[in-house]
């Protein structure tokens, strides 16, 4: 039988990682695509960085909480008349559904790192899983062209899918435990938002955050190249110093840098230290 223990010293067994920012989707732009286009519909103009606040959570949680910030519900209340109320939440999502499908279909491209990735887990034995905010309709629409570039998960867990979403622990927890890890200080969680560095936090996992393919930069793959060599340095560092703030215990470019990280995290293992 498995006993749990706190100075866990076995190998990594699982690596759960977040889709849109951190494995496809460089910047995590259809998100934001979609949440511009819906407020926009409504003849409310929201800006990239207020649709991006909320970015990691379940996407009508996210709807309602780009409705409480003050300058978005002051501009409902003045187009609608009243303050947005729940039915306006579930109105919008229902909305929401089309335009994000649509986005999500045109930006599923792999990003560069994931493959190798998947093949460094392969020849570990660590299994690799993922989670999102997406919901699993959502998921599906970019299944196919994930496996077509050959990105295969062994877990699959969507925020719809569980109690809470993040923050809340239950997606990786859930993953855990489709993956067959049996300590959660041997599963690592890989995202490029702070609420989803929380999440594996508050499920007691090693957290990595992924900062230049991800929200804290929110640049498309062709703009973030488009950038001076130093511009592109200044700007990774903001990002890094912003998602260090996150808690996370190792802060990367992208996912291309994991592999470094697990051995990094292998070795803290061996010698007893837990997350």
């Amino acid at each position: 039988m498995y006993r749990y223990s706190r100075s866990y010293v076995g190998p990594v067994q699982a690596v759960i990682l977040d889709l849109a920012g951190t494995c496809i989707d460089f910047g995590s732009l259809a998100p934001i695509q979609a949440f511009l286009k819906l407020f926009m519909d409504e003849g409310l103009e929201i800006t990239e960085a207020e649709a991006r606040g909320p970015m990691g959570t379940e996407k009508r949680e996210h709807i309602r909480q780009l409705l409480a910030m003050p300058r978005i519900a002051q501009a409902w209340s003045e187009i609608h008349g009243a303050a947005p109320h729940e039915d306006d939440i579930e109105r919008l999502y229902q909305a929401f559904l089309p335009l994000q499908t649509a986005a999500i279909a045109e930006r599923s491209e792999l990003i560069s790192g994931a493959l190798e990735l998947q093949e460094f887990a392969h020849n570990h034995g660590i299994r690799l899983g993922v989670n999102t905010g997406y919901s699993r309709e959502m998921f599906e629409v970019m299944l196919p062209a994930l496996e077509r570039q050959g990105f295969q998960p062994q877990s699959i867990v969507c925020a719809t899918e569980v109690p809470l979403g993040r923050p809340a622990p239950y997606m990786s927890l859930r993953g855990m435990i489709e993956l067959g890890a049996q300590a959660v200080q041997a599963c690592v969680k890989v995202d490029d938002t702070a609420t989803g560095i929380e999440e594996g936090l508050n499920a007691g996992m090693w957290t990595v955050a992924v900062v230049a393919s991800g929200n804290a930069l929110g640049l498309s793959e062709e703009q973030f190249f488009s950038l001076s060599e130093v511009e592109r340095s200044q700007r990774i560092a903001v990002a890094r110093s912003k998602m260090a703030q996150s808690g996370a215990h190792y802060v990367i470019d992208s996912i291309a840098d994991l592999p470094r990280v697990i051995q990094c995290i292998q070795e803290q293992l061996q010698l007893g230290v837990c997350p």
